[in-house]
């Protein structure tokens, strides 16, 4: 059976985001190239560039469904297009891979550490990117894919978490507006999934009148 109108629009929007996303990283990448040269200054500056515009997608479908939750309807468009913001996310992290592919090649690679931490990110999102595909997200079962999703999303949180909260009073101005907003979102994000989760659960502890009014009466 040949795809309907409806089922083609979200996957054609789905393209466009991602098409962006990676057309907005490699612009970056290229002026700041450009900018600071192709050496290994440049490329480190090119690396905190796209990690922070990586940071913005992700974070939106990380807390985006707990600000629709704690903040009203106004917000719910944010869940709604959690895998647009993830896949972004995904397809700027490309960019980024290539860079650290050409600091390696440059004579400069990171440290064990610093592999070890992030490519456990990566492999993350690599998982996350492949299981968000409806078939193959059947297969792992609706279960498979929420410990997927929770182990995975809290996961990359934390990594970012660790670069954007690392020596914070460390440099001047410049270094703030790098590193500041973005490590106060690393820290907000979890603190808003908390506060959801929290608020779900006391409103099934304690239901609202209207929704007790509309229970069926007991036989």
């Amino acid at each position: 059976m040949a795809p309907t109108l409806r089922t083609i629009q979200p996957r054609v929007r789905t393209a466009r985001w991602v098409q962006l996303s990676f057309a907005a990283a490699v612009g970056l990448t290229v002026a700041v190239l450009l900018v600071a040269g192709a050496g290994e200054h440049g490329t480190i500056l090119a690396l905190k560039a796209t990690a922070r515009v990586a940071f913005v997608p992700f974070w939106l479908a990380y807390a985006g469904a707990a600000l629709a939750s704690l903040f009203g309807p106004g917000l719910k468009p944010l869940p709604r297009h959690a895998r647009e913001f993830g896949l972004s996310f995904a397809a700027i992290e490309v960019v980024h891979l290539a860079l650290v592919a050409w600091l390696c090649l440059l004579g400069h690679p990171p440290g064990l550490k610093t592999f070890l931490v992030f490519g456990t990110a990566v492999l993350f999102v690599c998982l996350l990117t492949l299981f968000s595909i409806a078939s193959l997200r059947a297969r792992l079962g609706a279960t498979g894919w929420w410990l997927l999703r929770v182990i995975g999303m809290n996961y990359v949180a934390y990594a970012f978490a660790i670069d954007f909260l690392r020596d914070p009073l460390a440099g001047g101005v410049g270094h703030a507006v790098l590193y500041w907003p973005f490590a106060a979102l690393a820290i907000i994000g979890p603190g808003l999934r908390v506060a959801a989760l929290v608020q779900g659960l006391a409103r099934r502890a304690n239901p609202s009148p209207a929704v007790v009014g509309t229970a069926a009466p007991p036989r």
